[in-house]
């Protein structure tokens, strides 16, 4: 096809990809071309426009590294991760709810026996987390992979600190009667990293970068499907406001607040601590 203008350079596109063999890439690439040249007309995008885009996610996959994944920061906030969570996760209204990965997961972090302390010397007040996990009809799950991770009082997660010493983190199991429990720091709201294009288009958008205090759990068993949540802190200021949009009403927690004393693990505790107790049930494979 010669003579392409902007009327015509959509179907001429399309045209180049009919011979696609994948079904569902065809599909989804198709629609990607359709809807990004919609835009463009739209909004009559102007050259300096499109090569400031271009900037910008280049930009954004040169911020990416074995610690920071910069891409999934932009989805996050274009809520584009959330929409995708609620697409694919919808559940019954007994399963508790899923919400955004984010960027800060490790695969395998340490394992740790039921009422260790996830926090290895993360700064915070103490957390005792006592945590069910159940499936739809009520019955326990032993055996549960439960993996923990969360940031410290400082709002900062261990990827985000030099070296490579892991903190607040950990996989547990629950026992026979789908338990477990343990010890970590009490969660903080927190500012996602605004020192990439994520932050410098928060700011352009005068969007605020900041998280509502959670703690993160994916809960695996064999016959279940995977839960990916946080647990959000009941009364932060930013759960009408998350900068990710994952927030849920059924995944707010109540961190209770205690003055000195003993500890549900029976410790004597010289400052603050809090306590959390959540149930997570799990939805069955294929629904």
């Amino acid at each position: 096809m010669r003579n392409i203008d902007e009327h015509t350079i959509t179907a001429a596109v399309l045209e180049r990809m009919a011979g696609c063999e994948n079904a569902r890439l065809k599909e989804v690439m198709s629609a990607l071309v359709r809807h990004l040249h919609d835009f463009a007309r739209e909004v009559k995008l102007t050259e300096a426009e499109w090569a400031a885009g271009i900037e910008f996610l280049t930009a954004t996959g040169q911020k990416c590294d074995a610690q920071r994944q910069e891409f999934i920061l932009l989805s996050d906030t274009l809520g584009l991760s959330m929409l995708t969570v609620a697409m694919n996760h919808a559940k019954s209204p007994q399963a508790t709810e899923a919400t955004v990965f984010g960027p800060f997961h490790v695969a395998n972090a340490p394992q740790l026996p039921l009422g260790g302390d996830i926090s290895a010397g993360a700064v915070g007040e103490p957390l005792f987390v006592q945590a069910m996990v159940r499936g739809r009809d009520g019955e326990p799950i032993a055996d549960a992979v439960v993996d923990v991770w969360e940031a410290d009082a400082e709002g900062f997660y261990d990827v985000q600190r030099p070296g490579d010493h892991l903190q607040g983190r950990a996989v547990l199991r629950t026992n026979a009667e789908g338990r477990l429990w343990f010890r970590g720091v009490a969660p903080v709201a927190y500012p996602i990293p605004t020192d990439g294009p994520v932050g410098a288009m928060l700011r352009a958008t005068r969007r605020h970068p900041w998280r509502p205090a959670h703690v993160h759990f994916m809960v695996q068993a064999p016959g279940y499907e995977t839960l990916i949540t946080h647990v959000f802190r009941e009364g932060d200021p930013y759960l009408d406001s998350d900068a990710v949009f994952g927030v849920r009403s059924s995944l707010i927690g109540n961190f209770a607040a205690h003055a000195p004393g003993r500890a549900p693990d029976g410790s004597v505790q010289d400052g603050p601590f809090h306590t959390l107790d959540f149930a997570f049930v799990l939805e069955p494979s294929g629904g």
